[in-house]
């Protein structure tokens, strides 16, 4: 059955909702900055026992660093952190609470898959408490992994020989729709049905989702395969389209 699964977007030391594929240097497209830190989020997520939900950095100052440290420790094993994740410092997450790290730009060098950056984090983390981020952007040519904040679309293309290929290497795949994301315009159905057609580790897609509907969609699309993040959408976020509250109803009912 497909699951929700909670997030937590932090962006200049805020959490925050935004157009995914607006972010560069020179900073994004809110949709919503929350009055409350990262700590806030983890905890309510912690009381409704909401499981395998991620806290995500996206940029690398000590402020948004120090809110994704407060949330992994309000909520200890409960989320898996991901932004500037290397073999240097996956320990480091990991140590400070987090379930899983999740990894994507570390592994590419010039645009090309490193499988010995892959090996070297997996010797920090083991398999089990890995998740490979392929955030992609869609081409005449079908998904490609985008890195560097989706800016940076990179040669390894999200087919099914690759993500089963990948899949012995990891616990579990994060995937953002990176060009619908934020945009509360509907889900990738394209992208989700290729997700749902045999992967064999768990699965969570992000990008687009802005109602309970969605849930029910992504459910049929893959099977009950891939859980969805929702996030621009989401009432605790400043959204209209679906409640908390509905998103831990439906994940009640499995």
């Amino acid at each position: 059955m497909t699951l929700f699964r909670p997030c937590i977007d932090l962006h200049q030391g805020k959490v925050k909702q935004i157009v995914g594929g607006s972010l560069n240097d020179a900073g994004a497209k809110e949709n919503f900055v929350s009055q409350y830190d990262a700590a806030y989020y983890a905890g309510l997520y912690r009381e409704h026992q909401l499981t395998g939900g991620h806290v995500i950095a996206l940029g690398k100052d000590d402020d948004t660093r120090r809110e994704a440290i407060s949330a992994l420790k309000a909520y200890p094993q409960g989320l898996q952190y991901g932004g500037g994740v290397t073999a240097k410092n996956a320990s480091d997450y990991l140590n400070a609470g987090a379930s899983h790290v999740i990894v994507t730009s570390y592994l590419f060098e010039n645009g090309e898959f490193s499988w010995d950056r892959l090996d070297k984090i997996k010797r920090e983390t083991g398999t089990d408490r890995l998740v490979l981020d392929l955030s992609c952007r869609r081409t005449e040519d079908g998904w490609f992994i985008a890195t560097d904040r989706w800016q940076t679309v990179t040669s390894t293309q999200v087919t099914m020989d690759n993500l089963i290929e990948l899949a012995n290497h990891c616990d579990e795949f994060l995937i953002h729709a990176a060009d619908v994301e934020g945009l509360q315009a509907g889900i990738d159905e394209d992208l989700v049905k290729l997700l749902g057609q045999g992967c064999p580790v768990d699965v969570t897609y992000a990008g687009g989702a802005r109602s309970l509907e969605d849930l029910k969609r992504v459910h049929d699309l893959s099977n009950g395969t891939v859980d969805l993040t929702i996030g621009s959408a989401l009432d605790i976020f400043g959204g209209q389209g679906v409640t908390l509250e509905e998103c831990i109803r439906w994940n009640q009912q499995k």
